[in-house]
């Protein structure tokens, strides 16, 4: 789908309100094309005021701008990658991956209000959100066509990158903060930061180059420990530090305490992105880092090896389904459904003592599921554990180790 096929169309604009998403929508109305912006409120931490979001879109040409609220919608969802510890590649927490199927989700609703059939969004085609944007949006509503600026050869034609963007923007007095000196590009949302882009893309620049935006870097954090207790019911944070909480809450809480104390700011990680490329990026999770390590530790009192063998093998899917675009699939529902027994039981009470951006287990408690048992691990007493009949399961053992060395197996 290209800018000619547009004219006089009505594109529904998804428009975080920054530089892209002025371009995109002056752009667009400069040919023709009726825009009305969409904008999905996630509690992004770099937007103060969320509604300043509206008037920047009005006075870039739109003709309405709608504000959505996805706040709670986007919380849930940073709890289920919570619990199927759904982390890509081992370290990031997928926070943008979720946040854009919570997006599409949220916004599809609204345009189907205005008769609005066409989706358009700023994702560039060399990364991950234009196919998160694409199969969301397929999944949710087949009707809906995706038009994507970035890969439409007029507007490339126009824009090599974010020079072209800012100069387009300043020549026609466009409310845009950017400048050419801005050394990376950052993504927000409520359950975290990705840096990237601009100077971050040369391995000679440390991760502690970016300027936090949830927290503080480690070395820089107290220099004392400070606690955190967190108690869950049916995998859900249900009280922090002793007060009731809501999802959204818990993790509003958790990156406020997680940040100033270092935790999860200033993740570097080289990824490899869907489209087929590596990609360098510097995260911020705070909450997500945070709970999630709560939550390890609880996971850790209730799942025996079999179990274990189970969830990690979901966990480690569930996070290339979010990272890839396919939350709504119905193999990702499956698996999630599959881990419910898991979740279900993961109730109790995890204190962690939180130190420089690191999170050490302290106490547990209150964990009716846990089948751990100091009496049973002891070293120190027999407990319900009879040593002796130990001798008969490592003498069956025995057997097959011995094959292994009398047929020649073992070098």
């Amino acid at each position: 789908m290209n800018v000619e096929q547009l004219k006089g169309k009505t594109v529904g604009a998804a428009v975080s309100g920054g530089l892209d998403s002025c371009t995109i929508t002056r752009w667009l109305v400069d040919h023709g094309v009726n825009v009305v912006c969409f904008t999905a409120d996630l509690c992004q931490p770099d937007e103060k005021n969320v509604n300043e979001i509206r008037e920047r879109m009005l006075a870039s040409g739109a003709q309405e701008s709608v504000i959505v609220d996805a706040k709670d919608a986007l919380a849930m969802a940073g709890v289920k990658v919570i619990q199927c510890q759904a982390m890509y590649e081992g370290d990031y927490w997928n926070t943008t991956g979720i946040a854009r199927h919570i997006t599409v989700k949220t916004l599809l609703p609204e345009m189907r209000k205005r008769s609005i059939t066409i989706l358009g969004h700023g994702c560039t085609g060399r990364g991950n959100d234009q196919v998160r944007f694409q199969l969301a949006a397929n999944m949710l509503d087949p009707e809906v066509s995706v038009y994507a600026p970035w890969r439409d050869p007029a507007f490339l034609d126009e824009f090599g990158g974010r020079k072209e963007m800012i100069d387009f923007c300043n020549a026609r007095g466009l409310p845009v903060t950017a400048t050419h000196e801005k050394p990376y590009s950052t993504d927000a949302n409520l359950l975290g930061l990705t840096h990237e882009a601009g100077m971050l893309e040369s391995l000679k620049t440390p991760a502690k180059f970016i300027t936090p935006g949830m927290g503080i870097h480690p070395e820089d954090a107290p220099d004392e420990v400070e606690y955190f207790t967190v108690a869950f019911s049916g995998g859900i944070p249900v009280e922090i530090n002793g007060s009731p909480t809501t999802p959204l809450q818990a993790i509003l809480e958790a990156n406020r305490i997680g940040g100033r104390n270092g935790v999860g700011v200033g993740i570097h990680t080289v990824e490899n992105r869907f489209v087929g490329i590596k990609s360098r990026g510097v995260y911020e999770s705070p909450g997500m880092e945070l709970l999630g390590r709560c939550y390890e530790y609880l996971l850790q009192l209730i799942l025996d090896r079999r179990a274990r063998r189970v969830f990690n093998q979901v966990s480690d899917t569930v996070a290339e389904q979010i990272y890839q675009g396919y939350w709504f699939d119905p193999a990702t529902q499956s698996l999630l459904g599959s881990i419910e027994p898991f979740t279900r039981l993961a109730q109790g009470t995890i204190t962690v003592g939180l130190y420089k951006g690191n999170v050490s287990f302290h106490a547990a408690g209150g964990v009716p599921h846990s089948i751990y048992s100091e009496e049973t691990a002891s070293m120190e007493a027999v407990g319900d554990f009879d040593h002796t009949d130990s001798e008969g399961f490592v003498s069956v053992l025995g057997v097959g180790a011995r094959a292994l060395a009398v047929e020649g197996q073992i070098k």
